[in-house]
């Protein structure tokens, strides 16, 4: 694009409507604050919502609003909040759920579609997970078809739909199965029958969501048509590197809830390759890439359907080590409050010790926590909670003992039509990426907005941790102690081996002036 013809990001988004499907989500929420902060002269932001716990959506919205993701648009431009607008609606039902007025008001204004309303659940039911992934993207298409003036969809996908293979490129692939039959055995299939095949269905993917995310892709080159459409795969999305504010995250996906475990102090080991890449990204840079994708494929058409993988692995990669020893790092510099143990813990690569590990730290002081919260007259927790963390670690068990390789020149390609004002303003450029100063945020954003927890009260929780740290390595050490004494009974060459050692103690302490 010839600098003289160049068209800002920002310039694009002026005075146009945008329809966003998943805006109540992590990344959805992320993606309206972006597109009302930096794009000022957008003109409305339809929300499709759903009525949920007895709120409606108007009530639901106010409530998404009070967010401190919103702080900077609440103090700067307040006024501008009110080009929010819910749509009353749900992906699982005909039309998306959509009022037929509500269908014409989009139809005649809306001229951007992003797409991100998923079920992200590893282990959600394939029923489920074809309806809102495939089925509810099927409708969106059916829908963008009738609008009157749409200049692109974008469809937020995963970079792990191809699991199946090492090498991913921008490209997509053919599915394992037809979309469409797919479906359509979803509507006759009871329960139990759906349940008893998808081991079989899903085949070497390793749950529901990769398998029904690959489809969707397939079936969108299907069904899109002449649609201007791109398609955007974030890797393992984690918390805001920069914007709004550094650390914002405000769910237990991913690692996240493992993380805040370890924080806490009960959780202590998981299976993990700690040599492969860890393909993290910060979800500031995801919805910076899907706002730029979304601008250059509207202002420079193209056949068929561009694919950008955002990912780390490649440019700016960490493996899973680095990754576990910063937060610990971080943890450990900035506590949780109310910790129950001194964070500790590393990652194992033989699944057997792994699960020894976990008996040993996870699920017998759990029950020994527990059995002393009844006996107090509490409600006992902790077996439950590691319950929970044990089926999280085991979804995140395949991600964290393999690695892909995802190529992504078309992202490097985006990037570099940029202006540089758009490149700062917009930035998806992960090499850009500080890990010890993104991973330390993280932690605080754990800290801060999981938790709830002030940053006033660090002190306490750091002379909390003090007390906890040489607790900890009192119990190091007389298990150390324990050992050897069992080894004495039962060995005589640790018994001459700790005599040795007593009088080489000795012999020291007997050469060492009196002062």
């Amino acid at each position: 694009m010839a600098a003289d013809n160049y068209t800002s990001v920002s310039q694009f988004y002026q005075d146009r409507s945008i329809f966003v499907t998943g805006g109540t989500g992590f990344m959805g929420k992320v993606l309206v604050e972006k597109l009302l902060r930096s794009c000022p002269g957008i003109k409305n932001i339809y929300l499709l919502m759903r009525p949920k716990r007895g709120q409606d959506v108007a009530t639901r919205l106010c409530e998404l609003l009070q967010s401190p993701l919103f702080d900077r648009i609440r103090n700067e431009r307040p006024l501008d909040l009110n080009k929010i607008i819910p749509i009353q609606g749900d992906v699982t039902e005909p039309e998306l759920g959509i009022s037929q007025s509500d269908q014409n008001l989009l139809i005649r204004y809306v001229s951007v579609v992003f797409h991100s309303a998923a079920t992200v659940k590893f282990d959600e039911a394939l029923k489920l997970s074809v309806t809102i992934n495939m089925l509810g993207t099927k409708r969106l298409v059916e829908l963008c078809h009738r609008m009157l003036s749409l200049e692109v969809l974008i469809h937020v996908s995963t970079a792990y739909c191809n699991c199946d293979r090492e090498e991913v490129n921008e490209v997509i692939y053919a599915p394992p199965y037809d979309p469409e039959k797919i479906i359509q055995c979803m509507e006759w299939m009871d329960d139990d029958l759906v349940q008893a095949l998808t081991p079989k269905l899903i085949g070497n993917r390793p749950n529901t969501y990769t398998f029904t995310k690959a489809l969707a892709e397939s079936m969108l080159l299907k069904e899109s048509g002449n649609l201007p459409v791109a398609i955007v795969r974030p890797s393992i999305v984690l918390s805001s590197a920069c914007e709004p504010v550094a650390g914002w995250v405000d769910n237990w996906n991913g690692p996240t809830g493992i993380i805040a475990a370890a924080g806490k102090g009960f959780f202590r080991t998981m299976l993990c390759h700690e040599d492969k890449v860890a393909d993290l990204v910060p979800v500031d840079m995801v919805i910076n890439l899907m706002i730029c994708a979304a601008w250059r494929t509207a202002t420079s058409r193209s056949a068929g359907i561009t694919v950008y993988n955002c990912s780390t692995g490649i440019q700016k990669p960490i493996t899973w080590k680095n990754f576990v020893d910063y937060s610990f790092l971080y943890m450990r510099r900035h506590p949780l409050g109310d910790i129950m143990w001194y964070p500790a813990g590393r990652c194992r690569s033989n699944a057997l010790v792994n699960k020894v590990c976990a008996l040993a730290m996870h699920t017998i002081p759990a029950h020994v926590i527990d059995l002393f919260t009844l006996l107090l007259g509490k409600k006992p927790i902790m077996v439950r909670i590691q319950a929970k963390l044990e089926k999280a670690a085991q979804c995140l068990e395949y991600f964290s003992t393999q690695q892909w390789r995802f190529s992504d020149e078309n992202v490097r390609y985006l990037n570099s039509l940029l202006s540089a004002d758009d490149k700062k303003t917009f930035l998806f450029d992960v090499r850009e990426i500080h890990w010890p100063t993104y991973i330390e945020g993280y932690v605080l954003g754990i800290r801060h907005f999981i938790f709830k927890e002030h940053p006033s009260s660090l002190p306490n929780a750091r002379k909390h941790l003090q007390k906890l740290l040489w607790l900890y390595r009192l119990s190091r050490l007389l298990a150390v102690l324990l050992v050897w004494r069992v080894l004495m009974v039962h060995s005589q060459t640790a018994r001459k081996m700790w005599f040795v050692m007593l009088d080489m103690i000795f012999r020291v302490a007997r050469m060492v002036p009196y002062v």
